[in-house]
């Protein structure tokens, strides 16, 4: 992708806490961390250096799964993260 093109991309950004943002139309899911299929997915994403932590310490409530395989970590529940997509969603409209 050439320079010209990346000026003209924007993106709708989403806080998953402590003033982190992802960008809304990367995300492929919002999970809970806590079944064992999701805690082998962070844990390859760690190995494979794909593994965004965004809780600075806190507890890990949710995981962001990103379309270019990253994972991320927040502090913030699964609820308030959909919640702040679904109001992003409709500020575009």
């Amino acid at each position: 992708m050439n320079k010209q093109n990346r000026q003209n991309i924007s993106y709708s950004m989403i806080s998953v806490g402590f003033k982190n943002m992802v960008a809304r139309n990367r995300i492929v899911a919002v999970i809970s961390p806590h079944s064992r299929p999701v805690r082998i997915l962070i844990n390859e994403a760690k190995n494979g250096n794909k593994l965004v932590d965004a809780t600075l310490g806190k507890k890990t409530k949710s995981v962001v799964v990103m379309d270019s395989d990253h994972v991320v970590l927040s502090s913030n529940t699964v609820d308030t993260i959909t919640q702040r997509i679904q109001d992003s969603n409709f500020d575009d409209e």
